[in-house]
């Protein structure tokens, strides 16, 4: 008496099709990831592994630790800060100014927000410039 089938059957998973899928969703994640914007507080350290760079020009607002104001290089008083910076933002051809603030690492952040609450109350975009970690 027989009891085993000579024959056995194999099961077999045909995964060539897997490789293709995995890259299709991979790729998308990777092009959805890029679209992200993310709301919210932006903080930016004053040192930074990776950076990007801005391809229009934009007005550059710098503070040293002295708490000395330069708007695109030029000294400004604490007093005609607000005034320059309305200024130099109607000047601007583009649809939207940008500031670019680069702070001394050594302000206090009550320093640094005291500046940042100008360009918030006159509705400028402004972003923190960082330095590159070494």
């Amino acid at each position: 008496m027989q009891l085993r089938r000579k024959s056995r059957m194999h099961s077999e998973v045909n995964t060539h099709s897997m490789n293709d899928i995995m890259f299709f969703l991979m790729l998308f994640f990777l092009l959805v990831s890029t679209m992200v914007v993310s709301s919210g507080i932006k903080i930016a350290l004053p040192k930074a592994a990776a950076g990007k760079n801005m391809g229009k020009q934009n007005i550059v607002l710098a503070v040293d630790s002295v708490m000395n104001y330069y708007i695109n290089n030029e000294p400004v008083t604490r007093e005609e800060l607000e005034q320059r910076l309305t200024t130099v933002a109607q000047q601007d051809t583009s649809k939207e100014a940008t500031i670019i603030f680069k702070a001394d690492g050594r302000l206090t952040l009550q320093q640094v927000v005291d500046v940042m609450d100008i360009g918030q109350k006159l509705k400028l975009k402004m972003v923190m410039a960082t330095d590159k970690k070494r």
